[in-house]
């Protein structure tokens, strides 16, 4: 089959790998004039790794990516509030990397090999389900037929609104914005120790990466509207949000303006009823964003690409394949949101009393057992990944 991905973030590369394996013809179309850069980093564990595995790539995550041996929290004089070491929870850390999510993606591209037509800046203007194929019309390029259309393109998905409506109808905003931004120079640095201060509507994270870079990320409860394709006024909100915190937050936002890379964004969850219909389908977070809450949307993004494609390989329609594809993935799915729903007080205590709960809670996330009970158990996806039949 002539399949086109819309995006070229980690779903779609990764649908592309699998597609390619079984035979298929795969053109990807991204929006963006080249690959993108920046970003936050994951935590990349669970089933997303056992696809990682699958596809040979696990020793260039590890070269990309970071050991970060605690993940330690403080209050506003810098002073320790709690620390939480990854193998409290995990146990065995073997099969669990910390990466940059362009690194991630980078890593899924190379191992493409060129093999997938790649078309950048330009996307779908149009879509025609005419039953026996999919009519494409484009912003710029002439308008082609594939026999399936796949929508890889984030929260923000064109495909999902031309297909399945517009986004309200789908999208639960959960009443917070994000941004993550990487300055060259800051001072000072903790080498793999992600440090984190909370207070009341935010938390502001850093993390040092190569380079001498080091990572910011602002998460903010924020109501009323987002403003978009306006970095001048993203970075007015948050300095409003973050006014007179403490810890670092005044020098985190005397450097933001000089951030090599600059990411924007709502906090949401995107929820449907299929994520099929006709001869397209929706992988990642255009189907089912879990919301940068779950921290897991870049693993699930690949289970489902892994799942979809691994389906079209096995079975004799895409309707059966389409229909298997969801079946498998759609508990697991939802229960990663449900989950993600309570993580607010985490990200952005809304009150005193929710940075006491959060503050507390961390602290007993340190002891082992707790931490395992309470968190490990997200670390273990129950998913059984289907067989591959290659071509």
């Amino acid at each position: 089959m002539d399949v086109l991905i819309v995006g070229a973030g980690i779903g779609g590369p990764t649908l592309a790998y699998w597609l390619l394996r079984a035979g298929h013809q795969v053109t990807i179309v991204e929006r963006a004039p080249q690959l993108r850069r920046g970003g936050y980093v994951v935590d990349f564990w669970g089933a997303g790794f056992d696809v990682a595995e699958r596809m040979g790539i696990v020793p260039d995550l590890r070269d990309r990516g970071y050991t970060f041996t605690q993940a330690r929290s403080v209050d506003g004089a810098g002073r320790r509030v709690a620390s939480v070491r990854p193998a409290t929870i995990l146990g065995d850390i073997t099969r669990y990397v910390t990466i940059g999510r362009s690194d991630l993606a980078a890593a899924i591209d190379d191992a493409l090999d060129g093999a997938a037509e790649l078309i950048l800046d330009d996307t779908v203007r149009a879509l025609l389900d005419e039953g026996s194929r999919v009519r494409v019309t484009f912003e710029t390029r002439p308008a082609r037929d594939f026999d399936l259309v796949v929508g890889a393109d984030g929260l923000h998905s064109a495909v999902r609104r031309l297909v399945f409506g517009p986004d309200e109808r789908f999208e639960r905003y959960l009443g917070m914005v994000i941004a993550a931004f990487e300055v060259p120079g800051y001072r000072p640095r903790d080498e793999s120790i992600a440090i984190m201060h909370a207070d009341v509507g935010f938390q502001a994270l850093r993390v040092c990466l190569r380079n001498d870079v080091t990572l910011f990320l602002l998460s903010v409860r924020h109501e009323g509207a987002v403003p978009f394709d306006d970095r001048e006024a993203q970075q007015d909100l948050l300095r409003r949000a973050l006014a007179g915190g403490g810890w670092e937050t005044p020098a985190i936002l005397d450097a933001m303006p000089r951030a090599e890379t600059f990411y924007f964004d709502r906090v949401s969850q995107i929820r449907m009823p299929s994520w099929t219909r006709g001869r397209v389908a929706l992988v990642g977070d255009a189907a089912a964003c879990p919301s940068f809450l779950a921290g897991q949307g870049s693993a699930l993004a690949m289970v489902e690409s892994y799942t979809l494609a691994a389906e079209l390989s096995r079975c004799t329609d895409h309707v059966a394949a389409f229909a298997e594809y969801e079946r498998r993935l759609a508990p697991l799915v939802r229960s990663k949101q449900d989950a993600a729903t309570g993580l607010g007080l985490a990200f952005a205590p809304k009150n005193r009393w929710q940075l006491f709960l959060r503050n507390g809670g961390m602290r007993l996330m340190a002891l082992p057992k707790v931490g395992d009970m309470v968190m490990g158990r997200s670390f273990r996806d129950k998913v059984e990944l289907p067989p591959f039949m290659a071509a």
